[in-house]
């Protein structure tokens, strides 16, 4: 299965030429050449998403147990109508009061989400979770709380697992160590494949020249295997779709 996971970037009006209003067929364009079975978007706030869901038709959101705000900025989850049934989805926030909506704690700029469903694929009796969060842009020790949490939480449940979203930090830094390394047990699917060094970036200001980190990630869980990674560089007449460009990922669930 394909899966993606994809900074939308917000419909931030003082963005001109780069708003949202300018590129959203091109986000759809992205997404429908790519066809991934599963997508995480960060940054989608409500106008965004029901656009992304009246123009790919073949996907549905995750959004049942949702409770709606026209003010939120939401990671979501999308996936293929018919490959997919969803067992369970729920979602929390990142904070000392998980349930309490739009709440926040540790100096987190804006309010933090995970989002998930316990999905089983057409023909298989396996199931997995799929996690999609957006972690704090100014407060690392609310990244660190958050990732905490996401880690606890899914963990001793005891499937496997699929973890996507914008980290907002770089490889090798606390959340990565919490998530990947000592604490484990998630895999970086980048460095499955890639050797030690060989880093990308998933960030641009719109204009395609890599900046920064590779902040955007899939992780996952065994028995999971890893096929195939790319940070999607797709753009038309020198336009992107977002200031991230999307990364995707191919795994088997092997059973």
């Amino acid at each position: 299965m394909l899966v993606m996971t994809f900074n939308l970037r917000f419909a931030n009006p003082n963005d001109g030429l780069n708003a949202w209003e300018f590129r959203k067929d091109l986000v759809v364009n992205l997404i429908r050449r790519h066809a991934p079975d599963l997508l995480a978007t960060q940054e989608g706030t409500l106008p965004m998403l029901r656009f992304l869901e009246a123009e790919l038709p073949d996907y549905l959101p995750l959004t049942a147990q949702r409770l709606v705000d026209e003010t939120c900025q939401y990671p979501t989850i999308f996936y293929r109508a018919g490959r997919f049934t969803v067992q369970e989805s729920r979602e929390f926030w990142l904070s000392l009061t998980p349930q309490v909506h739009r709440s926040l704690n540790w100096g987190s700029a804006f309010p933090r989400m995970a989002t998930y469903g316990l999905f089983r694929e057409a023909g298989s009796t396996e199931t997995f979770y799929f996690i999609n969060t957006h972690l704090d842009h100014v407060s690392p020790e609310a990244r660190l709380q958050g990732a905490r949490m996401i880690r606890d939480f899914f963990i001793p449940l005891g499937r496997p697992l699929i973890l996507g979203g914008d980290f907002n930090e770089p490889p090798d830094a606390p959340v990565y160590q919490e998530l990947v390394r000592d604490q484990g047990p998630f895999c970086d699917t980048w460095r499955s494949v890639h050797p030690p060094g060989e880093e990308g970036t998933t960030q641009h200001s719109f204009n395609g020249e890599p900046r920064g980190a590779r902040i955007d990630w899939i992780l996952v869980t065994p028995p999971f295997r890893v096929r195939r990674v790319a940070i999607v560089t797709d753009q038309w007449d020198n336009r992107y779709p977002s200031d991230h460009f999307p990364y995707e990922v191919e795994v088997d669930l092997l059973i």
